[in-house]
């Protein structure tokens, strides 16, 4: 791997990890627009780390009060707002967590595939369109209750299908139960953390099991950029989301998915 590709991937995977538009999607199609060979598994290990990293900075203070307060709450203080939100971002992520042990290696083996992928980010862009165009409401991350908690912990489990885009399917299924623009997406990056520290730690033990040379300053850089990438990603996403909608990226996975079936799907082939 260069430089080249190492700084493109990392500003891909920053900026797509966040915007409902399916990081893969995009990952994609990098080797079939470029001589570029796949990247390695040490490689995304380093990109999680990096979009990690930035949600968790752009979400610090948020993220102390939920800690404090869920602490709290564990030694019978009651239920604040922040330690509700906490116990909902750990609830909200078993069963993606349990869908992914489960079914990983079946996704991978049987839905691992672009005329999937594609038609994934066809049907449910469509459906974000929707949720956003006709059920959009007021809700923020903290008015939420636990019944709407489940439906997005369950919609979220979805995103094990490729295309979906994890962030995609959980501001879908937020604004179906009520909640503003704003409260769906910051509510989808706070559920990122657990998930992308899960699927980070899974991808880090199969990496130690492996016997391969690393170039660590390579990592540490993509690392750097994913993360910038992806902070400024978030920032100026909840900047502009109340004034923008979701519809230019309805427009844009619908294209991108169209693309991608002109690219790989061969029915009579």
């Amino acid at each position: 791997m260069d430089w080249l590709q190492a700084i493109v991937l990392a500003i891909v995977q920053g900026i797509t990890e966040f915007l409902p538009i399916s990081s893969a999607a995009h990952l994609i199609l990098v080797p079939v627009l470029t001589p570029w060979e796949d990247q390695g598994l040490a490689f995304d290990v380093a990109l999680h780390v990096g979009s990690l990293a930035a949600v968790v900075w752009y979400f610090r203070r948020e993220l102390s009060g939920m800690a404090v307060d869920w602490i709290g709450s564990l030694r019978g203080r009651g239920l604040t707002s922040d330690a509700k939100l906490a116990w909902a971002v750990g609830l909200g992520t078993i069963p993606v967590g349990l869908a992914g042990l489960a079914f990983r290696d079946h996704v991978e083996v049987l839905l691992r595939s672009p005329v999937v992928l594609a038609t994934s980010l066809i049907v449910f862009g469509l459906l974000l369109g929707w949720a956003d165009w006709r059920w959009r409401g007021k809700k923020s991350e903290y008015d939420i209750g636990w019944r709407e908690v489940a439906v997005i912990a369950f919609a979220q489990a979805l995103a094990l299908i490729p295309g979906t885009s994890r962030s995609g399917i959980t501001m879908t299924a937020a604004l179906f139960v009520g909640m503003s623009r704003e409260g769906a997406s910051r509510f989808s990056f706070l559920l990122s953390i657990p998930v992308i520290f899960l699927a980070g730690a899974l991808e880090t033990r199969t990496l130690l099991a492996m016997s391969a040379d690393i170039d660590w300053l390579m990592l540490g850089i993509a690392t750097v950029v994913s993360g910038i990438s992806a902070y400024l990603c978030i920032h100026y996403f909840l900047a502009f989301i109340r004034r923008i909608g979701m519809q230019p990226f309805v427009v844009y996975r619908v294209v991108l998915g169209v693309i991608l079936l002109s690219i790989f799907w061969r029915p009579f082939g």
